[in-house]
């Protein structure tokens, strides 16, 4: 079961998308154009392809004209096995992007690129000016919400560049839609290790301050459901969209308790200290230089 409402600036089970706009028996807007989505190789972007593929919608995956990595072209091959049509290009060819968008009557741009990536999508917000046909555009966010959040480095650094992105596609007028997905789940690390890359821990839990802070954690198949669930929706047209599924709003203590019940043991916790997450943290850097 679902909720949805939208929010103007914004046990595992399925999400639940709230926000704050009235609906009063409004649905879905009939619109069912073509999908762009840059970034569909990563770990939300693949999630954000298959659910858009299963949802019979027509899906277009954005790869740059660079030979791409092995893992990213297989990535790649398998979405266009399962439908998807492969768009070749450079983000900063904002003419050769026009053309593109246009020649294949994209309507909506879903972007999920990577921390280091966020400042490529400044051209392509050119690119959606331009073209003045886009009719919604999601941008990379797929966290907590950038404007109400205070993180500390390297975070703060990213959210910076995330809020530039914002106040561009604001300024632009450009008609879009921010996912605040809050933390994926998956077992959380101070670290830039994404969770998806660890196995959940069998030996002891790293648990932050006192593990009795709650938090939303959904999974990435519901994030890319409900993303293109929400990409012309009416109800979600300049809003902030935060996925908050009740039964995933869980402390660490109890996630832990949850995994500890999967293994059939009980694992010993060892506590960080919230002092001890900001020293790590001094060390961790974020790269936005594009690659070569």
């Amino acid at each position: 079961m679902t909720n949805m409402a939208a929010k103007p600036q914004g046990q595992l089970n399925s999400a639940a998308a709230t926000t704050t706009a009235p609906v009063n028996g409004v649905q879905s807007n009939p619109i069912a154009g073509n999908i762009l989505i840059i970034g569909a190789t990563g770990y939300i972007g693949k999630f954000v392809a298959e659910a858009s593929l299963a949802a019979g919608r027509t899906t277009y995956i954005f790869a740059e004209t660079v030979l791409p990595a092995p893992s990213k072209a297989a990535a790649i091959q398998r979405l266009q096995e399962s439908g998807a049509i492969v768009l070749h290009g450079s983000l900063d060819d904002v003419e050769l992007m026009i053309n593109l968008l246009k020649q294949h009557r994209i309507e909506i741009v879903i972007s999920t690129v990577g921390g280091g990536a966020i400042r490529d999508q400044l051209p392509l917000i050119d690119t959606i000016n331009a073209a003045g046909s886009i009719k919604r555009f999601l941008p990379s966010e797929f966290g907590h919400d950038i404007d109400k959040a205070n993180p500390v480095e390297p975070a703060l650094t990213l959210y910076n560049e995330k809020a530039k992105v914002r106040r561009a596609i604001e300024t632009a007028g450009i008609p879009y839609t921010y996912i605040c997905c809050n933390s994926i789940a998956g077992w959380p690390y101070f670290d830039q290790i994404h969770p998806s890359e660890i196995p959940p821990p069998t030996d002891y839990f790293e648990i932050y301050g006192d593990g009795n802070v709650k938090a939303y954690f959904v999974a990435g198949e519901d994030i890319g459901k409900f993303t293109i669930k929400a990409a012309d929706d009416v109800r979600t047209l300049n809003k902030v969209l935060h996925f908050r599924p009740q039964s995933n709003f869980v402390t660490l203590d109890e996630f832990a308790s949850m995994w500890e019940k999967k293994m059939g043991k009980e694992v010993p916790r060892r506590f960080i200290s919230e002092d001890c997450l900001l020293r790590l943290a001094k060390g961790i850097s974020i790269s936005f230089e594009s690659p070569t």
